[in-house]
């Protein structure tokens, strides 16, 4: 899978501007695939220009069309693409950091109304009022400059765009979830692995993914789950992958790599040390348990 936010870092032909932790970028669509894997350790926003995309997360697909604004939380999703209209989008990468230092600025002028539980999906969908669509039609012109603004100036422009949202009354589930990170240093390590598992990622993707080194990773999530992280990731790949030879009409290799397996071989020999049967027979014993008995 690509790291999303690396591949626009280091590669020269992204128009972007960077500065610290932060990234912008205006991404135009270079892949031909038909999809993409990705991940982020960084939560993003991201607002179509022009063309459409669709983000197949663990708890959801979610399409984006021109003057659409999704916020995706840190993780991985498949992107797929569509190439009957040129495409492009607004990219902002939004530290953790960043965010708990405007919340705890702010934390007194911030409305103390109920606002409801922040949701537990991987992305929340950005409803349009007249502050962000000024916001954006002003990105797009930073980006279609010939000089690059300033660092204080991007600093603040991010910060407004997360300040923007805090206090607007269209937005209540993204203000909620930026507000939990003032109660919090870390991300919560069960909520990255429930809604990550699947794909697959490496243990030093995860821990990066939960801001965490790989060694306080592995000592949290022993003290989470009381047992090791690998262990853990086969056993819940396995009973997902069990889920869908019940379930589904996906082929073996289709499952494999929906479940997060790295190949093909590796999935069949961990499925029959679990299962005492190959994924074929799995679902053929299936099949046949569903079935109505004959009278």
């Amino acid at each position: 899978m690509v790291n999303l936010y690396e591949d626009i870092r280091t590669k020269k032909h992204y128009n972007k501007f960077e500065i610290g932790g932060l990234l912008f970028a205006e991404y135009t669509c270079p892949i031909e695939t038909k999809s993409l894997g990705i991940w982020t350790h960084t939560d993003y926003l991201v607002h179509v220009v022009s063309g459409k995309k669709t983000w197949h997360t663990a708890n959801g697909s979610w399409i984006a069309e021109a003057g659409q604004t999704l916020f995706f939380k840190k993780g991985a999703a498949l992107v797929e693409q569509f190439f009957d209209a040129e495409f492009c989008l607004l990219l902002f990468f939004i530290p953790d950091d960043f965010v708990r230092d405007i919340v705890k600025e702010f934390a007194g002028e911030l409305s103390r109304s109920s606002l409801p539980v922040h949701p537990q999906e991987s992305a929340i969908r950005v409803n349009p009022d007249a502050a962000l669509s000024i916001y954006f039609q002003s990105m797009l012109a930073y980006f279609s400059g010939v000089e690059k603004p300033s660092e204080t100036l991007l600093k603040l422009k991010l910060k407004e765009l997360i300040v923007s949202i805090l206090v607007s009354r269209s937005n209540p589930a993204l203000s909620s979830y930026f507000r939990s990170f003032a109660s919090s240093d870390a991300p919560v390590l069960s909520e990255i692995m429930e809604a990550n598992f699947r794909y697959n990622l490496s243990l030093e993707n995860f821990a990066e993914l939960c801001h965490r080194s790989l060694s306080s990773f592995k000592r949290d999530f022993v003290k989470h789950y009381q047992e090791s992280p690998g262990k853990w990731l086969q056993k819940k790949r396995l009973e997902y992958s069990a889920m869908l030879l019940r379930s589904g009409d996906l082929s073996i290799s289709q499952i494999v790599f929906e479940s997060g397996f790295k190949d093909l071989s590796h999935f069949c020999r961990a499925f029959k040390d679990k299962f005492g049967v190959s994924p074929t027979q799995f679902r053929a014993k299936s099949v046949a348990e569903s079935e109505p008995v004959k009278q």
